[in-house]
């Protein structure tokens, strides 16, 4: 057999068995996204403007003190987001760690989605040997199926028990539409066995934050107000009339239908964001 014939071959074998997929370097990339095997570098990390994060004030300074005080190395919470599509939670996790990175801290973000949460322990013992700060970041959580309990205590455990619990230099933000993550049914209430065990056995996993922050649906003047301070930090001019008329159109207001309303003007404008 000859040489070509062999590399060939070698070919071959190699399209079909690929290289195992290698980590980013986890000490200089802004952000990463992990697909249950290996943590890939995000080079273009471009969160939201935290300073145009407006009528959710409250919620936002809360995240970036509790994410400053975690890239300082000082005692930090995990953070549960919940509340109403489109009111900023997600915007917010990012938001805070591009603030900081803004001021030259050293802090990354690693986003990960809920299909994975059976290879955070891998995770876990990747970014441990790091030195340092990571916000993970979880969105849009919810456990739905049958197997929404046994998910749970697989996530509460995670969080602070056992050897695969989160290291010291990683925090959880999660999102989620619901307070306590896992949703609760009439059913519950009625079951004859152990009926407070199964509402606090799905509860307990939202009591493993130590920060819960609230964001709500808005009202015509606070969504007003956000359109108002897209529109003027990219110099769009706005009809107030017709901003209420693209929420009524989309069926709700919020911070996320203020922005796709900027977005609009823009490209009506001409302009480029």
């Amino acid at each position: 057999m000859d040489d070509k014939l062999l590399a060939r071959i070698a070919d071959a074998l190699e399209r079909l068995a690929p290289a195992d997929a290698q980590n980013a370097d986890l000490t200089a990339y802004p952000a990463y996204t992990w697909d249950g095997q290996c943590a890939q570098a995000v080079e273009a990390f471009a969160p939201a403007d935290y300073a145009l994060l407006s009528g959710i004030d409250e919620q936002k300074g809360r995240l970036l003190e509790n994410t400053r005080r975690h890239a300082a190395g000082l005692p930090a919470h995990d953070v549960l987001l919940w509340g109403a599509r489109g009111t900023g939670k997600s915007a917010s996790a990012g938001a805070v760690v591009g603030q900081l990175q803004g001021e030259d801290v050293d802090i990354a973000l690693v986003q990960c989605t809920a299909d994975h949460l059976d290879s955070l322990p891998a995770l876990f013992a990747l970014l441990r040997a790091v030195a340092r700060p990571f916000i993970l970041f979880i969105d849009d959580l919810g456990f739905d199926n049958e197997s929404a309990g046994s998910d749970a205590r697989v996530m509460r455990s995670l969080l602070d028990g056992g050897a695969s619990a989160r290291p010291a230099n990683i925090r959880l933000y999660v999102t989620s539409n619901r307070r306590h993550i896992v949703p609760r049914h009439l059913s519950e209430q009625d079951d004859p066995i152990n009926k407070r065990d199964v509402v606090d056995d799905k509860m307990a996993l939202s009591d493993r934050f130590g920060l819960s922050l609230g964001f709500h649906a808005i009202d015509q003047d606070a969504y007003l107000a956000i359109v108002k301070g897209y529109a003027q930090h990219y110099d769009l001019p706005f009809d107030g009339k017709d901003a209420v008329f693209w929420a009524t159109v989309r069926g709700s207001r919020s911070g996320r239908v203020a922005w796709q309303y900027i977005v609009e003007l823009a490209g009506r404008e001409g302009r480029v964001l």
